[in-house]
């Protein structure tokens, strides 16, 4: 027992096995994707190993980031920042330990069934009905820790932190049960149009409502923190939070916009995708004010260097976001290689570097002793900086060609061959981020586990 003590602090260790939680399965996602990617430019290379194939490869992609890396990081901050904002010690670090232990398990349980073909074939809800409410089991797990932690705290005020972390948790606790048809073991989907809409509704909000309020609420605690000043105007953290939420849950259309939905929901989902700019801009000058004169602070915080970079992010996917909701636009974007940059910018480029700039952050404060290595931080940084902006330019113009093409009547198997080397140098530039992620798992696992007196750098 002592010596877990040595490297697992008794007061935050659920925040450090979820940074831990994070580490890893950002490089289990990453090799994944790195995988699927090569299969595109080499198709045959796992021919005849079913487990292997693109189509269970590329779910399990998706997932290990969004439930595996991303989410997990978010909350390994979100541990430690909800006692400091609240002024009390989280609820139950005892609850926070068991649910880490089930949410690797999720997680896992996920990975394992999607690779042997058990898959409901519903984009962003592909696991299958005992994955969903394990998924369902540990929402409402971290969503009760917290709740009883604001329900004792010392602190009167709640800062714009605690709302959108605690909103984000409730609502994709409902969302994800509402989206996954919970109530139908059998099949995990609805019929038609309406399976559809309920698909979308959900499968936009399992980003917009869980990853862009977790991201939101470290970002505006981490660059308050790193810069010294204080937060440029809490009416805007206020207008930003009401508009998020009143706003984004209802553009998940937009990507229908080419099936028989009602036309109604069609102009609500183009509408509010065009009106996301309010809530976008709320947080973007707010934050961005927030350091005004301080940039050479967060240049060299290695923390708040991720989080600065991913609000520039956040910045770029938004407004691509409102654009390709646009039907004009959309008959060029839509089905092809330009949705899946836009999808790299916003989880991977926006909210990833958002979740390490917060791991990174709350690492150190929560075992007590520097990061082991902040040079491999950096190295870490301008990895996966490249990673994703090369991602986003080689699958826009990838997308393009593609829209462009069958625009003008070309057939699919025709523009493969212009595509072809796009994919070679995506596939490269995989190769980079998933250096960038085993060089983050390492440094995080030695942080933990180093003694002061061995710190490199």
């Amino acid at each position: 027992m002592s010596s877990v003590s040595n490297w697992l602090p008794e007061q935050h260790r659920t925040s450090v096995l979820f940074m831990m939680t994070s580490g890893f399965w950002m490089a289990m996602a990453t090799l994944v994707g790195l995988t699927a990617a090569t299969e595109l430019i080499a198709p045959d290379l796992t021919e005849g190993i079913g487990w292997l194939v693109f189509g269970r490869l590329r779910p399990t992609h998706v997932n290990l980031v969004l439930f595996g890396f991303v989410v997990p990081g978010f909350l390994g901050a979100a541990f430690y920042i909800l006692p400091r904002l609240l002024r009390t010690d989280i609820y139950s670090e005892k609850l926070g330990v068991i649910t880490v232990g089930l949410w690797n398990l999720t997680v896992f349980a996920g990975m394992a069934t999607l690779m042997m073909g058990l898959s409901q074939g519903r984009e962003y809800a592909e696991f299958i009905w005992p994955v969903d409410m394990m998924i369902v089991v540990v929402f409402s797990l971290v969503f009760y820790n917290f709740v009883m932690t604001v329900r004792n705290r010392k602190e009167e005020l709640l800062y714009v932190s605690v709302w959108y972390i605690c909103a984000a948790i409730i609502l994709t606790m409902l969302t994800f049960a509402l989206g996954n048809v919970v109530w139908r073991p059998s099949s995990g989907a609805l019929t038609g149009i309406p399976d559809a809409t309920l698909l979308w509704f959900y499968g936009h909000n399992i980003f917009g409502l869980l990853l862009t309020p977790l991201a939101l609420g470290v970002a505006y605690y981490v660059v308050p923190r790193a810069t010294g000043n204080p937060l440029y105007s809490h009416t805007l953290s206020l207008l930003g939070f009401w508009s998020l939420f009143i706003v984004y849950t209802h553009i998940g259309t937009h990507h229908l916009l080419q099936v028989p939905v009602p036309t109604w929901l069609k102009v609500i989902s183009i509408v509010d995708s065009i009106g996301m700019v309010i809530p976008v801009m709320a947080f973007l000058i707010n934050i961005w004010y927030t350091a005004k004169g301080r940039l050479g602070v967060l240049q060299n915080d290695t923390a708040a260097k991720f989080v600065f970079t991913g609000t520039i992010m956040y910045f770029i996917v938004s407004i691509q976001g409102s654009v390709m909701a646009l039907p004009s636009v959309q008959r060029v974007t839509h089905f092809n290689n330009w949705v899946v940059g836009h999808a790299h910018i916003g989880v991977f480029a926006f909210a990833g570097m958002i979740a390490l700039g917060g791991i990174y952050y709350v690492l150190p404060r929560v075992v007590g002793k520097p990061i082991y290595s902040k040079f491999l931080v950096d190295v870490q940084y301008w990895l996966i900086l490249i990673g994703a902006i090369g991602f986003a330019v080689v699958l826009t113009i990838a997308g393009l060609v593609q829209g462009n093409s069958w625009y003008n009547g070309e057939t699919v198997y025709r523009v493969l061959h212009q595509v072809h080397i796009y994919y070679v140098v995506r596939a490269s530039l995989g190769v980079t981020i998933f250096t960038g992620a085993l060089i983050g798992m390492y440094n995080i696992f030695r942080t933990i586990f180093y003694t002061p007196g061995e710190v490199t750098s």
